[in-house]
């Protein structure tokens, strides 16, 4: 495999699949991806045939879904032109992968990480696992678009990955500017999640957007206290309800594991009234907020709603009790937790304090966690999706067992946070440690 030092152009040759317009950009020797103006990246491999051709004959035909993935390998036949094909595969994975230098060279991505399909169209698309689809959110890229070719010898891709812009309300520049409550806060986290990979510029529009976000989270609160039962129910839509059910049909209990996104009050209340046979079993684990005629508001709401609300201080035996009759138990998981609730656990690549709980509850009543979270369409509607369910991590070690469960909880909320960044809460200090050192 090489990189190209020439300028790339696109240019279709016999044999050559396409999923771009021509495109030029330079990349020097040394470098692994380039770079171009406004954030976009673009990666270059090249192979020759010959060496997949040996790749394949030393592989048992059981692992090669460890380099290609069944579609690639169905789709590149059984004829004469297996091998090119394959090739062409080979070398789009190698480029996507060296889109993220450093990851690459971190182990936290591989080539076998992206995979070449077809759309609707016959033209080659890149199809992403989920750590890599993490990446490109949290690098703020869009999508990759793959160029293919190859000869009698060789076969190359020319990978390149589109930048996100953040689109930014009016509303959201006014308070970012004229009222930048927390605003040092907000983009202190923004930078720490997305700084090492997008500019200055975007990380500005993300934190006017989250202010767009916060003042239509008010309207929405005081527009929700007036509608009727069916205008609410259709401002949801829920999805993949299929992976709750079937976790709430074991009959053991479910966890559902969220935290502070979209408008999550307006989306859970609305978004289970579809479902009242769920009334009476779907309870909340809540800290009271401030002031305390506003979280008398929220409880008095929940409760009509027919959900039940839990404290988070004490709440251990009530927490189990509900359970164990099978019932569902909403954690918000997205805030710090500090002192003996919390264990420092990687969010976004820093240790910080995350409540240990929830995983404690996981491994003592085998509950399923269940991800969920919500977001607010360009439409105005709300959506409410659940995950597929967390595995808890269970060895001979307990403490190892909680930090491992507590963990995979803190990074399915990372994908959560990535899907819509702005309608997340940033506003909160999330990354400090769980206990903290006093100097002497």
């Amino acid at each position: 495999m090489t990189a190209s030092t020439t300028p790339v152009i696109a240019a279709r040759s016999p044999g050559h699949e396409t999923g771009v317009p021509s495109a030029e950009t330079t990349e020097t020797a040394d470098a692994r991806v380039a770079v171009a103006a406004g954030g976009a990246r673009c990666g270059i491999d090249s192979v020759e045939i010959a060496r997949i051709e040996r790749l394949l004959a030393a592989t048992p035909a059981g692992e090669l879904g460890r380099i290609f993935s069944s579609r690639e390998l169905a789709d590149s036949g059984d004829g004469p032109g297996r091998l090119a094909s394959l090739a062409a595969r080979f070398a789009a994975k190698e480029a996507c992968a060296k889109l993220f230098p450093r990851e690459l060279a971190a182990g936290r991505i591989e080539p076998a990480d992206f995979a070449v399909e077809r759309d609707g169209y016959g033209a080659p698309k890149i199809v992403c696992t989920r750590r890599a689809q993490a990446l490109l959110d949290q690098a703020r890229l869009s999508s990759i678009a793959v160029s293919l070719t190859h000869d009698r010898t060789s076969a190359s891709a020319v990978a390149l990955a589109r930048p996100v812009a953040t689109d930014v309300p009016l509303t959201g520049r006014i308070l970012y500017r004229f009222l930048p409550v927390r605003r040092q806060v907000i983009v202190g986290n923004l930078r720490r999640v997305f700084g090492s990979a997008s500019p200055d510029d975007e990380i500005r529009r993300l934190a006017q957007a989250h202010y767009a976000h916060l003042a239509q989270l008010l309207a929405e609160f005081l527009r929700f206290r007036t509608m009727s039962t069916e205008a609410r129910r259709a401002l949801v839509r829920v999805d993949n309800l299929d992976a709750f059910v079937s976790a709430f049909e074991r009959e053991r209990g479910v966890l559902v594991l969220t935290g502070h996104f979209g408008n999550w009050e307006v989306a859970t209340v609305a978004g289970i009234q579809h479902y009242p046979e769920m009334r009476g079993r779907f309870h909340f684990v809540r800290r009271p907020i401030k002031p305390r005629w506003l979280d008398r508001l929220v409880t008095r709401r929940f409760h009509r709603a027919g959900f039940g609300v839990i404290g988070k201080r004490g709440s251990l035996d009530r927490i189990v009790a509900r359970l164990e009759a099978g019932d569902v138990v909403v954690f918000p998981f997205d805030q710090y937790a500090g002192g003996s609730d919390g264990i420092d656990v990687e969010f976004f690549g820093t240790p910080a304090g995350t409540f240990k709980s929830l995983a404690i509850l996981a491994l003592a009543t085998g509950a399923a966690i269940v991800p969920a979270a919500c977001w607010r369409e360009p439409n105005g509607t709300h959506v409410l999706r659940f995950e597929e369910p967390v595995p808890a991590v269970d060895c001979d070690d307990t403490s190892e067992a909680i930090r491992r469960t507590t963990r995979a909880c803190n990074a399915a909320i990372e994908r959560l946070v990535l899907r819509h960044p702005e309608q997340w809460w940033w506003v909160h200090r999330r990354f400090r440690p769980a206990r903290r050192v006093r100097s002497t």
